[in-house]
């Protein structure tokens, strides 16, 4: 489980700089996070490390990931966000 502090660490993390990631990161961890499995979660923690160029271009749809398990989380979010 996570601890308050990683929590607050990773809504932190959240806040990308870049308003096309921010409205997305943010309103995914206070509405969504606590929902998803342990595993669920630490995708997500290691998807916020990456570059953010990658992040917008598979958020945006201009590239896919390759990772299968950031670009199912990268599906999670954005079907969370938009319902």
């Amino acid at each position: 489980m996570f601890t308050e502090k990683r929590l607050n660490r990773l809504k932190w993390a959240c806040r990308r700089g870049m308003l096309e990631l921010d409205v997305l990161f943010l309103p995914f961890v206070l509405e969504a996070f606590d929902d998803l499995s342990y595993a669920q979660q630490e995708t997500f923690e290691r998807l916020l490390t990456c570059d953010d160029p990658d992040l917008f271009a598979w958020f945006m749809g201009h590239q896919k990931c390759d990772d299968p398990a950031l670009a199912e989380m990268v599906d999670n979010v954005l079907h969370r966000v938009k319902v």
